[in-house]
């Protein structure tokens, strides 16, 4: 449990790093900042059938993966504002922006594509509204 639980601290410092950086870096460039209220539901603790304990250890599971797919939220539209370019090999990616980024290799067309992505990575206000096609 020590393991466990020992890694709060660097969840909670993910956590102010990442919204500090999107506080500043995004309005900058336009992008639409992530809300982090919806990535934290940390509602299972309500549930009056779990013990202390599990309510404990639910609360700490819905905290440290709410953080997680916030920062890949986060962490994924930059990618997409600034370098939306596939990798050549298949890549596990968690944001549903890269289906959409530009081929490996599409050197003659990336310019205009990418300008294409800016516009609909600053349009984007919500995960599931994004306007991603812009090929």
């Amino acid at each position: 449990m020590p393991a466990i639980y020992g890694l709060i601290i660097p969840v909670v410092i993910v956590d102010l790093f990442v919204t500090a950086y999107q506080t500043v870096c995004f309005p900058a460039y336009k992008i639409p900042k992530v809300k982090r209220s919806e990535y934290l539901a940390l509602d299972r603790r309500k549930l009056q059938y779990l013990t202390f304990g599990q309510k404990l250890n639910c609360l700490y599971c819905d905290y440290a993966n709410g953080v997680f797919a916030y920062a890949s939220e986060i962490a994924g539209r930059t990618e997409w504002y600034w370098c939306p370019i596939k990798h050549p090999d298949n890549a596990i990616r968690a944001h549903n922006y890269y289906d959409e980024f530009i081929e490996f290799g599409d050197g003659e067309e990336f310019p205009k594509k990418h300008k294409a992505k800016r516009e609909a990575c600053r349009a984007c206000e919500s995960p599931n509204g994004c306007a991603t096609k812009t090929d």
